[in-house]
């Protein structure tokens, strides 16, 4: 008995996996931050508000609330991102919630189109800073032979977000009306910003509830890719920096993931609006079928992330991605039957997702550690602020030809040049 009780006494400890809570927290900061994002897509399918805002049948307008909160988004991804690299991820997302949570407040009391874009300008300005900060974790907590999971469970969140927006906005707009729909979005933004805030640490060294065992698992491989990185003699900030700068991968990713994010927010700005007006769905299976290309790329998400991490490759899988988003966008646009139309581009839209997480593992690898902030804000904010235009340019197109197919060939036409960058990589054996 009393050697039984020694052996029990002396059993080995096992590590921790905090970060896989942490990384729970990620994800959901990013569902709520892209149901502020989406909220607008299902307003522009709403009379009431394109009335009250003095929008109704200018469709360069409508495209304008997506547009402009693009481009703040953009800046602020670069402009800054790198404050993460100075103040820490944790107080650089908080603040940004903060942010967000104050445009959306603005945009609920907003009696004014003006008011209803700077509302969107603000949000743009918060969010810009919350999605480096992601990668930033990611790149604190985790090997970098764990990060393709760790970056498809946090990007579930932005199709999770839009997966679950479109049906209950739907709903909440056909209801109540508008308005609520914004004063909804400022109340859940405080669940994200306390767990940020009280459990979370801008390294796992600093956590209480890390045990010494999964510190070690993680920081031995930090440390070995810090050695790594170190050979690339990039002494200082601006050594780094200029290496991923000078690095012609660096803009082919660049190009690549601005050609993800025109696809992105075109079919999300348009996805309700056109299901509604171009394929005449009624609210409620207009909501539904916008939450569709989403629930796909979940799965996309998952699968190909964890795929990519089995064979160590990754632009394949971004190429296919594009190649998938090109037929199902084109041959939706040209589909007679609404129902078969919605599902291909459901289907191109979710194949999108195939190339998210590889996305960012690629930035990841290329990028050395200590401007991973600097070097995430520049992809995604650069590709963002590029990608602003998509949706006026779709609304454009809608002006001129009185028809969706013209904006829809555009998206197309991005996502045959997002898998040719991606193919240049891809035969480079990243």
């Amino acid at each position: 008995m009393a050697n039984l009780s020694t052996s029990t006494a002396i059993s080995p400890e096992k590590p921790t996996r905090y970060r896989v809570i942490l990384v729970g927290i990620l994800f959901l900061s990013l569902l709520v931050a892209y149901l502020d994002r989406v909220n607008v897509s299902v307003l522009l399918a709403d009379n009431a508000f394109l009335t009250d805002m003095g929008i109704k049948g200018q469709p360069v307008q409508m495209g304008l609330l997506m547009t402009l909160f693009l481009i703040a988004y953009g800046l602020a991804n670069v402009l800054l991102s790198p404050l993460g690299d100075i103040i820490g991820p944790r107080k650089a997302m908080c603040t940004s919630i903060l942010l967000w949570t104050v445009s959306v407040l603005i945009g609920g009391f907003a009696a004014t189109f003006t008011l209803m874009l700077w509302s969107r300008v603000i949000l743009g300005i918060g969010e810009g800073m919350h999605w480096p900060m992601l990668s930033s974790y990611v790149k604190n907590w985790f090997p970098p032979g764990e990060r393709g999971k760790a970056n498809g469970v946090w990007l579930l969140g932005l199709m999770g977000g839009p997966a679950v927006a479109m049906p209950f906005f739907t709903w909440i707009v056909s209801s109540w009306g508008w308005r609520p729909s914004f004063f909804v979005l400022a109340a859940m933004g405080i669940v994200p910003l306390l767990l940020l805030w009280l459990f979370t640490t801008d390294h796992p060294r600093q956590h209480r509830w890390v045990n010494a065992l999964e510190r070690e698992y993680i920081e031995s491989a930090l440390k070995a890719e810090a050695e790594q990185e170190a050979r690339l003699k990039t002494e200082s900030l601006a050594e780094r920096i200029k290496s991923f700068v000078s690095n012609y991968r660096f803009w082919l990713l660049t190009v690549n993931y601005f050609c993800i994010a025109s696809v992105w927010w075109g079919t999300m700005a348009w996805l309700p609006s056109y299901l509604k007006a171009a394929r005449g769905f009624n609210w409620t299976a207009m909501g539904w079928l916008s939450s569709l290309p989403y629930i796909l790329g979940t799965l996309s998400i998952l699968f190909f992330g964890h795929l990519a991490d089995k064979t160590g490759r990754r632009a394949p899988f971004v190429a296919i991605g594009h190649l998938g988003s090109a037929l199902g966008i084109y041959f939706g646009a040209q589909a007679t039957d609404n129902l078969v139309a919605a599902v291909l581009i459901s289907l191109g839209i979710a194949s999108i997702a195939i190339g998210l997480p590889s996305s960012w593992a690629l930035l990841q690898r290329i990028v050395p550690s200590k401007a991973i902030g600097a070097g995430a804000g520049m992809m995604n904010g650069l590709a963002n602020g590029g990608s602003a235009f998509a949706p006026v340019m779709i609304g454009f197109f809608i002006s001129i030809t009185g028809g969706y197919v013209g904006g829809l060939m555009f998206l197309v036409g991005l996502a045959v040049l997002g898998m040719v960058c991606m193919s240049i990589l891809s035969a480079q054996k990243f």
